[in-house]
């Protein structure tokens, strides 16, 4: 599958806000979406009215990119959820926040969504006691997601093991940090996933 190697700056910028791919960086002054804050290229600082349709759009990127997941991935998502009971924007977050790699950056064990991504991608963690290396995978209430054994004197997990996780636990995830280990509690509800989008304009893009 494909993926965006590109500068990922470039991506908080044109949606107009921070996405937090780099981690720790995203939450100094050093954040180009804090020093500036206008879409990059030649013509970003232009004020341009945008269609509904633009907004909507906008709004789909937003949420695509927070994930890190493509176009194609993104529809599946979509589909998936459409399928479902429930509010459809919500259960497609809730789906999205579902992912091994963005439960791992939940518990702390990941600055980012791309540095979670590529623990996983390592072969250092474990569902349930078996080795996943799919960032994709979803995992269910009752999942017990864990650093494999021989990967807990990894410099970059040890580290932020033993500083008590990069940011705050969710209340839907129960971790254990000085094990390096986690439970899925349940699924999130949509008040406790703290992404700034309008889902319902997603659902809205997608039902043109």
């Amino acid at each position: 599958m494909g993926r965006y190697i590109g500068p990922v700056c470039r991506l908080c910028r044109r949606e107009g806000v921070k996405l937090y791919l780099k981690g720790a960086k995203c939450y100094t002054d050093k954040c180009p979406v804090s020093r500036r804050p206008h879409p990059p290229g030649q013509h970003g600082t232009a004020r341009k009215k945008q269609s509904e349709y633009g907004l909507q759009l906008r709004e789909k990127q937003k949420v695509r990119r927070f994930y890190g997941v493509l176009e194609r991935q993104f529809r599946r998502y979509f589909e998936l959820a459409a399928r479902k009971k429930g509010v459809t924007g919500e259960v497609l977050l809730q789906t999205l926040e579902r992912r091994l790699d963005n439960v791992v950056y939940r518990m702390g064990l990941a600055g980012s969504r791309k540095e979670a991504r590529q623990i996983v991608r390592h072969g250092h963690i474990e569902v349930n006691g078996q080795k996943v290396d799919i960032p994709s995978y979803l995992v269910r209430p009752g999942d017990v997601i864990a650093v494999r054994e021989g990967s807990r004197d990894h410099g970059r997990l040890k580290e932020l093991a033993e500083a008590g996780g990069a940011h705050t636990v969710p209340a839907w995830l129960e971790v254990d940090l000085p094990n390096m280990r986690g439970t899925v509690l349940r699924l999130p509800t949509r008040d406790e996933i703290d992404l700034p989008v309008q889902e319902h304009l997603v659902v809205e893009l997608y039902s043109r």
